[in-house]
């Protein structure tokens, strides 16, 4: 044994077996020594391997109590605790051939039984004659007992580590594996003792390795989880994620604390922080002032895509500060040097950086939208150059449909005709996340209105479903305008997303339109909006696809799927009462707000205590009116026999006068109410008569008058789909 460390250091537990100890469960340790990773590889990899883990251990029968993982750039780890010494065994059963061929007419068994006993490896008189919805089969049954769990571990760890995959992967020996960096170290230990497996042309051992600069050229030899913790500390890693993530924090907190400025807090890059070290450590670093003068956007961007540095903004003013935090790996006697250099290495940067900003400024947006028809939006679909016109027809289009007034629609019409240009910029060029930001502020060097520098400025917005829509009306309709018109080409091109593909973020798209829609100062009928983007895209000669079905009722239903979402998600809505609204929805016309409005008030009443009695009611006339067959003519009083049904068609006729007028106010509540009152006469009619009576002229006018109920309530949602309670 390596080093003469003993088993009973590592963790196990064990049992009492003719006066001696049993461990019944150990630890498993794997550590898979790299490279450095790329730091988006790790987060992921590590959510694979516990997962494919616990996967192959259940499979394989092996028990556990819990599965964790650890990782830095330089390693991938894996600990299972309570993980069993002995594989559970398990009885086997396999069908074979029928009784009637498995045995001649003197009862003794055929050459199918001696053969199919033969493969199960087990004796003719041990199979077992049982009876199966195809008749009488035998069946051969086996106990298959369980192995030691370190012999299954050897021939499942390898496969363990194949299993890993890579957004990039590379082979770098003859073993010819596939990961993302070249695998330099394996330490496998079960039960404190190693595992003589080998992967990627690496045989396991009890030694790992330490910081690349603070660590021992030799590694260091574990044996069990908390050794491995303990030992890579002491060689200048801290190989839990988690536990680096609360330095960072911590020590950027104290820092600003410390100089007063407040951190641009930024998820993204704390994690990119938390993957690029080991040992971090928290510096502050400066610039000079003059760089401010650039927009803040520039110098953030450019401080985290190229360096992966915080920026800080001044307490009091909130503007951006002439200082970052940086999150160095190493910890050296003179910090100060690794400041210098990061200093230096941000300086080239943004020299950089207001180059292009001051060279950029040199050329107006309005000179270069000529220069778009060379840059291809997509090959289907045609250039940017082409796009932006469409948008431009469309932004107008947008703002008479929401009864803009004249001025406002030029300054659509006008944010629309720049919105891409700043794609031939130098700074977007470098930094494409700022296309659109940077739009905003050459316009208004350039002297554009204020609205319309907005508009281009946020013309992304929202860019998720938390994220701010644009602030202003222009803002708006420029991002509906550049949003409906992506939907409505793909869509055209027949390029719709399927399943969880979706390359062109379509999904995307119709959320922020819901969104603008549904939250923004822009109100329009979106049925309309869509039809007329659908119409700008076909005259300007985009080239159909091969789909199926009506273009309309395709991208409607796609937008209808969002509209879901978000009424569930943000509202709290439930997904029978969406439905319901959704259904009777005309997808050639319909206003979003009406849609929600209408929503919100279904849900309301169906917490009434007469609602579900009265669904019961309409469902009941409504599968009348659905499967039987009559001659459908208007109803007519004279035909009718009971009172019950001259007071339901009273009832109905002066409900429908209410509904009406308050659907035309927009007042769903009290649209409802009409439904609600139609309630007594419903149940009374369902009482004293039958519906198919013996005399066709009755059931015919019955059956008419029921369709009237139904038409009444169909025409505010399909009541069909609201699920009554304990159905």
């Amino acid at each position: 044994m390596p080093n003469n460390q003993k088993p009973s250091r590592a963790k196990t537990s064990t049992k009492k077996s003719a006066g001696r100890s049993v461990p019944t469960t150990a630890e498993l340790l794997l550590e898979i020594g790299v490279e450095e990773l790329p730091y988006q590889f790790i987060a992921p990899a590590l959510a694979r391997l516990k997962e494919s883990a616990e996967q192959l251990l259940t499979e394989q029968r092996l028990t556990f109590q819990t599965v964790r993982t650890l990782g830095t750039p330089r390693r991938l780890t894996l600990i299972v605790e309570g993980l069993v010494a002995q594989q559970a065994s398990v009885m086997k059963e396999a069908m074979g051939p029928s009784k009637a061929v498995a045995f001649d007419q003197a009862g003794q068994p055929t050459r199918a039984a001696v053969g199919f006993a033969a493969g199960q490896g087990v004796a003719v008189q041990d199979l077992q004659v049982r009876q199966t919805p195809k008749g009488e089969y035998l069946f051969a049954v086996k106990r298959e007992d369980g192995r030691p769990s370190k012999t299954v571990l050897t021939e499942l760890l390898p496969q363990l580590v194949g299993k890993l995959s890579f957004p990039k992967a590379m082979k770098w020996n003859e073993a010819g594996v596939r990961f993302a960096r070249p695998v330099r170290w394996l330490v496998v230990l079960f039960g404190g003792a190693v595992l003589p497996i080998e992967a990627a042309g690496i045989k396991a051992g009890n030694r790992t390795r330490g910081h690349r600069v603070l660590g021992a050229k030799q590694g260091v030899v574990v044996r069990d989880s908390t050794s491995y913790v303990k030992a890579l500390e002491k060689q200048g890693v801290i190989p839990d994620p988690e536990h680096r993530r609360t330095i960072i924090s911590e020590q950027i907190s104290t820092l600003c604390q410390k100089t007063g400025f407040v951190l641009n807090q930024d998820a993204a890059l704390l994690d990119q922080a938390v993957y690029t070290t080991e040992w971090p450590v928290a510096i502050v670093g400066s610039f000079k002032d003059l760089y401010l003068n650039v927009p803040e956007e520039i110098l953030i961007t450019s401080m985290k895509e190229h360096q992966g540095f915080f920026s800080l903004r001044h307490k009091t003013t909130g503007k951006l500060a002439a200082q970052f935090i940086a999150v160095a790996n190493n910890r050296v006697k003179d910090m100060g040097l690794i400041r210098e250099g990061n200093e230096r290495v941000l300086a080239a940067r943004l020299a950089d950086a207001k180059f292009f900003y001051d060279d950029d400024r040199t050329t107006p947006l309005k000179d270069r939208v000529g220069k778009l028809d060379g840059v291809t939006f997509h090959q289907k679909i045609g250039t940017m150059g082409q796009k932006q016109a469409r948008i431009v027809t469309l932004a107008g289009s947008l703002g008479k449909l929401a009864g803009l007034d004249e001025p406002v629609v030029k300054s659509c019409e006008r944010a629309a005709a720049l919105c891409k240009a700043d794609l031939l910029t130098g700074i977007v060029g470098e930094f494409p996340e700022l296309q659109g930001v940077m739009g905003g502020y050459y316009a208004r060097h350039d002297g554009e209105a204020p609205a319309v520098c907005q508009a281009i400025l946020q013309q992304y917005r929202p860019q998720s479903m938390e994220g701010p829509i644009p602030e202003s009306t222009e803002g708006q309709i420029l991002s509906l305008a550049d949003r409906l018109d992506s939907l409505a080409s793909f869509f055209h091109v027949g390029m719709v997303p399927t399943g969880s593909e979706d390359p062109f973020a379509l999904r995307r798209h119709a959320t922020a339109v819901v969104r603008i829609f549904l939250e923004g100062a822009v109100r329009a009928n979106l049925g309309r909006a869509i039809s007329e983007a659908r119409t700008i895209v076909e005259a300007a000669g985009v080239k159909a696809g091969s789909t199926q079905g009506d273009g309309q009722q395709r991208l409607v239903e796609f937008i209808f799927e969002r509209v879901r979402h978000y009424a569930r998600t943000v509202h709290g809505l439930r997904d029978d009462v969406v439905n319901a609204v959704v259904s009777v929805t005309d997808r050639q016309s319909f206003d979003l707000r009406d849609l929600l409005a209408k929503m919100q008030a279904l849900q309301a009443v169906t917490g009434r205590a007469e609602f579900d009695p009265l669904i019961v009611g309409f469902k009941r006339a409504h599968r009348l009116v659905e499967k039987e067959q009559w001659d459908r003519q208007p109803v007519a009083s004279a035909v009718f026999q009971d009172a019950t049904e001259s007071a339901l068609h009273k009832a109905v006729s002066e409900e429908r006068e209410k509904m009406k007028a308050s659907m035309q106010a927009s007042d769903y509540g009290k649209a409802l109410e009409s439904l609600v009152r139609l309630k007594p006469a419903i149940d009374a009619f369902f009482a004293a008569v039958m519906v198919n009576a013996d005399d066709k002229a009755v059931r015919g006018n019955r059956l008419s008058l029921l369709q009237e109920v139904d038409g009444l309530f169909l025409s505010f949602a399909d009541f069909s789909q609201i699920v009554v309670q304990g159905s």
